[in-house]
């Protein structure tokens, strides 16, 4: 479960406090809407699927999943399904492998996904275990379906451009300034990122400095 209304509310506004450019933005564009998604390997699936395509072929490889080899909620399904199986609903063969390699995280164990570790870069290093899931994949899911309040996807390209255009910089940030502007934001970086895709999508060409 992501962080509800009133936790990204109080983010925004404990960040707005440490950093007075991110009030002036809020008041500028508003607060945004909670981002939240199941907590399990459903999402992580999703997002195996979602890779690359559209957001409507990744429904319709997922409609196929349901009707051709069953409950693709179940991880064994995806287990036991042959690389013609999958390839009929739309996977390529390096996303089968990946749907597979979670599916086979899963069910020996060794992924947990309803005991992940407390620290989230051990919880990162738990997801990442799995292949096609990279860094920033983990962190969108701590984010959206577990509301790990601190999580600061820096190597995020909108979030690059925003935190620029916030903090008024002439340039876009690299990935390494992004995290380290952010250190004096814990532990409500989280908020900052959902507040940068916020930003992002209101089409704000540039902050007043």
């Amino acid at each position: 479960m992501g962080l509800s209304e009133a936790q990204l509310r109080s983010g925004i506004d404990a960040l707005g406090a440490i950093e007075p450019k991110f009030a002036v933005a809020v008041a500028r564009v508003g607060y945004p809407a909670p981002r939240i998604r199941a907590r399990g390997y459903v999402t992580l699936l999703r997002t195996i699927v979602g890779q690359q395509v559209s957001v409507k072929a990744a429904d319709a490889v997922w409609r196929k999943l349901e009707a051709q080899i069953g409950d693709p909620t179940d991880p064994a399904v995806i287990a036991r399904a042959s690389d013609e199986d999958l390839r009929a609903c739309g996977f390529s063969r390096q996303k089968s492998g990946y749907a597979r390699s979670l599916a086979e995280e899963v069910l020996s164990g060794r992924l947990d996904l309803d005991a992940l570790p407390a620290a989230d870069e051990e919880a990162i290093a738990s997801l990442t275990r799995v292949k096609g899931i990279g860094r920033w994949s983990a962190e969108i899911y701590l984010l959206f379906a577990e509301g790990r309040a601190d999580i600061w996807p820096a190597g995020d390209l909108a979030v690059q451009i925003e935190v620029g255009r916030i903090l008024g910089h002439e340039t876009r940030p690299s990935e390494k300034l992004t995290r380290e502007l952010a250190e004096a934001w814990r532990p409500h970086r989280g908020a900052a990122a959902i507040f940068t895709w916020h930003h992002y999508g209101a089409g704000v060409d540039a902050a007043p400095v």
